[in-house]
């Protein structure tokens, strides 16, 4: 049996999946509304293939439970959040789950850490605890989660997966377990390297995404279309340019590179500005919102409008949300009033936030597409006779402005 800790947005699909796939699944969560929930039959959120991923797991037999259970294997999936002072991973939900799996963990159980977390951090953290509880006959892995919101059931099935242990009789041990329902090639190395390739995969990418936003920047400065620009170059056979965006949300591309710069801040130079340029992005598309209200004569900050409140497209996940940084920076500056709508957020979670399209886009005068939501790029005409700011490039309209 496996007891799997922690069911958010990476913890709840890894169980169902084990359990649709013929391995006995338990899993816990200290939140007892959420466990509530999923005992009721719900999910707890959007996910395309989620809810006939989570019928087959009830089939199968999947229970739910805040208590932790005596089992051989233990898959831990708590956030790893980092200190913002320090940059430096936020250990104390993975500290603390280890704590309670040590009191009920029988002799030989496998812990298996699948929170993404910073080079060292099973030595520092991890195992001086089972250690100093004289638990040496447990046995640690790190298999850490690669799957994105939005295609996470494609990417359980599909996706490469790495696995560091220890003993290689482990590593193959929890190898063989992914293997239950895992298509992609499966990797067992040692549990430093795990845990390195994992930061350094989010860390490549947000490096990338602040090229992008730095050029667009540079761009802005001299009047010139970052689009075409990366357009040109990328039809180079080795240049590929990602596209500049309003910022960077969810929980990894935001928040992993930041262990690196906190480990080592005197050499991950390169790794930091990208960081501070990826988290300046906000702050740039307030300044342009700025920049289009003067140029068109508009005076009222409450008629303009701020299209999408998730991270990315077609999810529900507003984690480190481009949205959610901005709307905090306007306060910072005691500025209030945009208003705020996404199909996919349901409950009110901002003020001024609508739950209707059309009830939103006849309050406002201008639009700031901040995510590219499926909705609004099928329903770009509704944007007709309004002020656009298209921060995704993805508007096809006259006059529409850009970052």
């Amino acid at each position: 049996m496996v007891n799997v800790i922690g069911l958010g947005y990476i913890g709840l699909p890894t169980a169902l999946m084990l359990s649709a796939h013929n391995v006995k699944v338990i899993g816990t969560d200290r939140n007892r509304e959420l466990v509530k929930t999923l005992r009721a039959g719900k999910t707890t959120f959007k996910e395309d293939g989620l809810e006939e991923l989570f019928e087959n797991a009830l089939q199968a037999g999947i229970t739910f439970s805040t208590e932790y259970q005596t089992t051989d294997t233990y898959i831990v999936s708590v956030p790893t959040p980092y200190d913002k002072f320090s940059k430096k991973v936020n250990a104390g939900y993975v500290i603390s789950a280890i704590k309670d799996i040590i009191k009920v963990a029988p002799e030989g159980a496998v812990i298996v850490i699948e929170s993404t977390i910073s080079p060292g951090t099973i030595d520092k953290s991890v195992r001086p605890l089972i250690d100093a509880a004289g638990r040496k006959d447990l046995h640690i892995a790190h298999a850490p989660e690669r799957i994105i919101p939005g295609n996470m059931v494609y990417e359980l099935f599909h996706n490469n997966r790495t696995v560091g242990a220890d003993k290689r009789e482990i590593g193959e041990k929890i190898k063989a377990l992914y293997a239950s329902f895992c298509q992609g090639e499966i990797v067992v190395t040692d549990i430093k390297t795990a845990e390195m390739t994992k930061v350094v995969e989010n860390t490549f990418r947000a490096v990338n995404i602040a090229f992008a936003n730095e050029l667009a920047k540079i761009c802005r400065h001299d009047n010139m279309d970052v689009y075409e620009i990366i357009r040109i170059c990328n039809m180079h056979p080795r240049v590929h340019i990602l596209q500049p965006g309003p910022g960077v949300g969810g929980h990894c591309i935001s928040v992993d590179p930041w262990f690196l710069v906190g480990d080592y801040p005197s050499i991950a130079k390169v790794i930091d500005e990208s960081m501070k340029t990826n988290d300046s992005m906000p702050d740039f598309v307030l300044n342009r919102i700025y920049e289009i209200m003067k140029e068109r004569g508009l005076t009222d900050l409450t008629r303009v409008g701020l299209y999408g409140l998730a991270y990315k497209e077609n999810v529900d996940d507003m984690r480190e949300s481009p949205t959610l940084q901005m709307l905090e920076s306007q306060e910072k500056h005691l500025a209030a009033g945009l208003k705020v709508y996404d199909p996919f957020i349901e409950k009110d979670v901002v003020k001024n936030q609508y739950h209707d399209l059309d009830e939103f886009l006849n309050s406002v005068d201008m639009v700031v597409i901040m995510v590219k939501h499926d909705e609004i790029r099928e329903k770009a005409d509704t944007l007709i006779g309004k002020i656009v700011l298209d921060c995704q490039n993805v508007i096809d309209l006259p006059g529409v402005f850009h970052i």
